[in-house]
């Protein structure tokens, strides 16, 4: 994908087909989830989708996090109390158009933004992004937290976008109860990591066919896990396949399973990538867009951020970029016109 086939996602302002006559209204979309720091992941990555996608975007965080490109060195749960106040003040003054959720960290904090979300008309579209671990390897949500997770906030969802890894955690816990056991070690295989190697990695024909065997069978689980995941309530799973050579993500909504296909890019940089990815998805239901043009429409933003990615930012794991910041500063690099407005800035 090119960036004019990029930067056309946020430019489109037109409805989908099925809405006759646009709203006047920028659409609202709020996200539930932890503050990062280092402003790669978390309501810092989800703002900046937002902005890209054409919303007016708002936030009711849930904790803080002391947090760069190499670890998360603290988090602070907030009150169930002012996560809910912060709701309450948006939606009464602004209103919401969609929500999201991301790090949400334990069951008392699910609990409280199941009863925030339960105020809000029906209508709404949640997307519920189970985030479970950090780009650096960080536990983000508590063990017990899991089931609160899987029976108040699922059912109530229009979309959820586990990764592979979420996706068989929740579909394990939801089997097994509280007698599923989790390490780090299952949790380790987020989509985003495995963003790191590129489609050309092969460099035999026998590793060629060995990963397409590989995609095939991470496929078939997504799929599987895809139903399984449906079965507990949400409109919509959609498991995300940063994990397999072709991207493809897995969209299940109780009567077809559809591979949301995308190009799988050789970046270091890939921090905030499944924020970015559910961020957008919630800004395209509030615009209106299908839950499956709404996906297809996040999987091209996601990817393009991933693409873009800031390596240079940290020196770890960098955040992915949806506002294409390298290639702009290439070009104002490139033009003394550019050279010169950095100056004036200056």
């Amino acid at each position: 994908m090119n960036a004019a086939d990029t930067q056309s996602i946020a430019g489109d302002r037109s409805p989908p087909q099925s809405r006759s006559q646009p709203s006047p209204l920028i659409r609202r979309v709020l996200s539930i989830a932890g503050s990062d720091s280092g402003g790669g992941a978390g309501i810092q990555a989800d703002l900046k989708a937002f902005a890209r996608c054409g919303v007016h975007g708002m936030t009711a965080i849930t904790a803080i996090t002391a947090q760069n490109t190499l670890a998360v060195e603290g988090v602070w749960q907030l009150p169930p109390e002012a996560i809910q106040a912060q709701v309450r003040a948006v939606v009464h003054d602004i209103g919401v158009d969609a929500v999201k959720t991301g790090m949400l960290g334990d069951a008392k904090t699910i609990k409280a933004v199941a009863q925030a979300v339960a105020e809000l008309p029906s209508h709404v579209p949640l997307v519920v992004d189970p985030v479970m671990v950090a780009e650096s390897g960080a536990r983000l949500l508590a063990e017990d937290a899991i089931s609160a997770l899987v029976e108040l906030l699922l059912p109530r969802a229009t979309v959820v976008t586990p990764n592979l890894a979420e996706a068989q955690v929740l579909a394990e816990h939801a089997k097994h109860g509280d007698r599923a056991e989790h390490s780090d070690r299952d949790l380790g295989a987020s989509g985003a990591a495995a963003a790191t190697r590129s489609d050309t990695d092969a460099t035999s024909t026998e590793a060629a066919a060995a990963a397409g065997v590989a995609d095939r069978s991470a496929t078939s689980v997504s799929e599987q896990l895809a139903r399984a995941l449906h079965a507990l309530g949400p409109r919509v799973v959609v498991v995300t396949g940063g994990h397999t050579t072709h991207a493809a993500d897995v969209y299940y909504d109780g009567s077809r399973t559809v591979l949301i296909r995308g190009r799988r890019w050789p970046t270091a940089a890939a921090h905030g990538s499944g924020c970015t990815h559910s961020a957008a998805l919630a800004a395209f239901l509030a615009r209106g867009f299908t839950p499956l043009d709404a996906a297809r429409r996040a999987k091209r933003v996601a990817g393009a951020a991933v693409r873009d990615g800031l390596v240079e930012v940290g020196k770890g794991a960098g955040p992915v970029d949806v506002f294409g910041l390298r290639r702009r500063a290439q070009r104002e690099a490139a033009s003394p016109a550019g050279r010169g407005d950095r100056r004036a800035l200056a």
